[in-house]
């Protein structure tokens, strides 16, 4: 099992940047793919970005392509989520998620929220036009 602390939410203007962390708690990090999704008020929670468990692949959501990069740690156990050109529409709660299965592949599978087992408690962004 695997405990997820997000952190690094906050308000800033439209064009400006932010970047959210995610500690893991655990030895068993490495074996985890990881995801950032986002719930904006009255809307489903939709899919950001995610990384493989080795860091070599990664996947965005079109609406984040070329303006949000994820990355991540495995000695520290920590993903983060780089957000540069924040606009008004990226305004949501953030939640960072970890997957378990060693049989996802593709984008169709890393993008449901469904594919994921554990979840942080989330952390606001706030982009103010």
């Amino acid at each position: 099992q695997v405990q997820l602390v997000e952190s690094g939410g906050g308000l800033v203007q439209a064009g400006g940047s932010l970047r959210l962390s995610c500690a893991a708690s655990g030895r068993t990090f490495r074996r985890y793919d990881m995801g950032w999704f986002r719930q904006a008020p009255g809307k489903e929670r939709e899919f950001v970005a995610a990384i493989s468990r080795s860091g070599g692949t990664t996947y965005y959501a079109d609406s984040v392509k070329g303006r949000f990069t994820i990355s991540r740690g495995n000695a520290k156990n920590t993903v983060s989520l780089q957000m540069n050109s924040l606009k008004p529409e990226d305004t949501a709660v953030y939640y960072c998620a970890a997957d378990r299965s060693d049989y996802c592949s593709g984008y169709g599978c890393y993008a449901m929220s469904s594919e994921y087992d554990y979840w942080g408690q989330g952390t606001q962004v706030t982009v103010s036009s």
